[in-house]
């Protein structure tokens, strides 16, 4: 059997459900991907090298962003179709085609690592060193920059395979949002490249069980490359616009909701975005900077909107910091904070590039004594969330701590609560620290808490007017000091 008539093979059999599907990476990505294979009935293999993680989800704790996954996680587990692997499984059998997805973390360019590193060492990990099994297929979800896809088609090709004739190369972009209860996994399209055809009807088999096949298929890797770079390209620009919005309308002294809720009243060439301390965890902050580096790589003109705004977005602790101070300072209040939400965004776990650490940090050097709440803060991960937001060392230089509880006796002597993500399951501790005046000070990086009459506290929001008893005593400048 030669040339594509080995693909041909691969795509009978998997249309017989004759094939086995590993998954490298079992994090925000590819544990929900292998797990909804899974229930499928597709037989899966979850690869991580971490040993941590294998050794938790074979004994079934998942953590709280994985909860809702818990029934057919077990299920899958029980019935032998989903097991977790710290390496490869080997050979499945002669007549059990392969698929490989590859959902590692990628980390931005420029950094010690290379971008590619651990798409390339997956990669190369599947492939083995004769190039894999005539017939394979290969799918990279990880976000990537410009030409990884093609040093993978490389890759391969050098260890023996002819990709799109005895192999299958694919790249479709993982696209997900955790917490959203409206765009899951299940119903939002993906984009995708693919070698061949034959390739093709491999991957909209695959997703069938993932996204009822829902795909858009384009010409090249490059182009899908650069629509998952650009996709988050677009909402870092539009983040960092609406963060100066903020920032303008605290220096006019109006409400920046009220101008975004206006101004999406515009049918057409609108799109609202809220403001906040600066979009973090692992795309917002790093996919853009694909784009950045393909073109200085390319030779063409800077991505000058991209590096605006993630100076803009790197600005936006700082500039809640100073706000803070200035508060602080005007009222006369002791340089005391409590930092709610460490996570990136509302509702998950992920403290990856993280808003909330910036501000505690900014704080503790802008001399505060600060300490932090998150209800999804575990202990025994202190020293990876450390690793995650840059800072090294225990407490990361920082000399903030994390406590239990946002109740009387926690608050008891702290000036102000910065609030950085309004967590669901933290929102009534939240309300009732304002509106029982438990703190001198709240300040709301979303703008989502609302005057109370009844409050002594002054409610600080960022492109709001402050409100509240003292709202009115406001030292000039940014408190950089």
């Amino acid at each position: 059997m030669a040339g594509g008539r080995l693909l041909e093979a691969t795509l009978g059999a998997v249309r017989d459900g004759r094939y086995a599907v590993e998954v490298y990476g079992m994090g925000y990505v590819g544990l929900p991907l292998a797990v909804r294979l899974a229930a499928g009935g597709v037989r899966v293999t979850g690869i991580d090298t971490d040993g941590g993680r294998v050794e938790r989800l074979r004994a079934g704790r998942l953590m709280s962003s994985e909860a809702h996954l818990a029934g057919e996680f077990g299920r899958a587990v029980s019935s032998g179709r989903l097991s977790i692997e710290a390496r490869p499984p080997g050979d499945p059998g002669a007549e059990t085609p392969r698929v490989g997805i590859i959902c590692v973390p990628t980390p931005a360019p420029g950094g010690p690592e290379p971008s590619a590193a651990r798409v390339m060492a997956a990669a190369g990990a599947f492939a083995g060193a004769g190039g894999g099994r005539a017939g394979d297929v290969l799918v990279i979800e990880s976000s990537v920059g410009s030409g990884t896809t093609d040093a993978v088609r490389r890759m391969v090709e050098s260890r023996g395979r002819a990709v799109g004739e005895d192999y299958g190369l694919a790249f479709c972009p993982e696209r997900i949002d955790p917490a959203n209860k409206r765009w899951g996994l299940e119903n939002i399209p993906r984009v995708v490249y693919c070698s061949d055809d034959l390739t093709f009807g491999v991957a909209a088999e695959v997703y069938g069980h993932v996204n009822s096949a829902n795909l858009l298929r384009v010409s090249s890797a490059a182009a899908a490359e650069v629509v998952k770079s650009y996709e988050n390209a677009f909402r870092l620009v539009n983040i960092s616009l609406v963060n100066e919005l903020a920032v303008l309308c605290d220096a006019l002294g109006i409400d920046s909701r009220e101008v975004i809720s206006a101004a999406a009243t515009k049918p057409f060439g609108f799109m609202p975005f809220a403001p906040g301390a600066g979009a973090g965890g692992h795309c917002i902050p790093k996919d853009p900077r694909f784009l950045s580096d393909a073109a200085r790589r390319s030779g063409g003109p800077a991505f000058a909107s991209i590096d605006s705004a993630l100076a803009t977005n790197a600005a936006m602790p700082g500039y809640v910091c100073g706000r803070i101070l200035d508060r602080i300072v005007s009222m006369g209040l002791p340089r005391t904070a409590v930092v709610c939400g460490m996570a990136y965004k509302a509702d998950v776990e992920d403290m990856r590039d993280s808003p909330g650490f910036r501000i505690a940090a900014g704080l503790a050097a802008r001399r505060f004594e600060v300490r932090t709440f998150d209800p999804f803060h575990d202990d025994a991960l202190v020293p990876r969330y450390l690793a995650e937001n840059g800072m090294g060392g225990e407490g990361g230089g920082a000399g903030f701590e994390a406590v239990g509880d946002l109740g009387a006796g926690t608050l008891r002597g702290t000036s102000c609560l910065c609030v950085v993500q309004h967590h669901a399951s933290a929102r009534r501790q939240v309300e009732e620290a304002y509106a029982s005046s438990l703190v001198p000070v709240v300040y709301d990086c979303q703008n989502r808490l609302r005057p109370s009459a009844g409050s002594r506290a002054v409610l600080d929001r960022l492109g709001a007017p402050a409100s509240g008893a003292g709202a009115a005593a406001r030292a000039g400048g940014r408190g950089e000091s």
